[in-house]
């Protein structure tokens, strides 16, 4: 007799049907930086500019169980009227959605995937924006599920009587 507890040879039939979320591959798919006033942008003394931040996400359909999803940040400062850097990036990842309904897909790609690659995407902004000559631009932490949910509210404001479940074709989504 043994105590070494007992392993199934067969996988339990209940795990094989949890939703399964690969990721097949990241990339830069859009890298700008734009530092239109230097040298003069980068001299010392100069009070810290005003950054607007915007961040969006796409997702489209590659085939049944695959979804390109992208993060566009674009990120714009400013100091005395002067635009001191541009930096926009789409940063993607191919994913492979399994034992997920049609109308639970939607979350997956624009909640969960985004949250997974926005680390990678963070840092390649941050060490650009270094690269450029100013300090990393570091990104706070971005709630893709309340970005999400904003999108549901400006959908079923556009059109009435529109599903705000989350429940729309992920390669419309913008």
């Amino acid at each position: 007799m043994t105590d070494a507890p007992s392993t199934p040879t067969e996988p339990v039939a209940a795990e094989n049907n949890q939703p399964q979320l690969r990721i097949l591959t990241q990339y830069v798919k859009d890298l700008s930086f734009e530092n239109p006033e230097a040298p003069d942008s980068l001299r010392g003394g100069s009070a810290a500019p005003a950054i607007d931040i915007g961040i969006d996400v796409q997702a489209r359909t590659l085939s049944e169980n695959t979804f390109e999803v992208v993060i566009n940040i674009n990120g714009k400062a400013s100091r005395d009227e002067k635009v001191t850097f541009i930096a926009e990036l789409s940063y993607g990842g191919v994913f492979q959605l399994n034992n997920v309904a049609e109308n639970e897909r939607e979350p997956f790609l624009l909640i969960e995937c985004p949250r997974l690659l926005f680390p990678f995407a963070r840092r390649i902004l941050a060490d650009t924006t270094r690269d450029g000559g100013f300090p990393p631009l570091m990104l706070d932490p971005v709630d893709f599920a309340g970005l999400f949910r904003q999108q549901l509210a400006k959908r079923a404001a556009a059109v009435p009587g529109a599903d705000t479940n989350g429940n729309a074709d992920p390669a419309t989504s913008n």
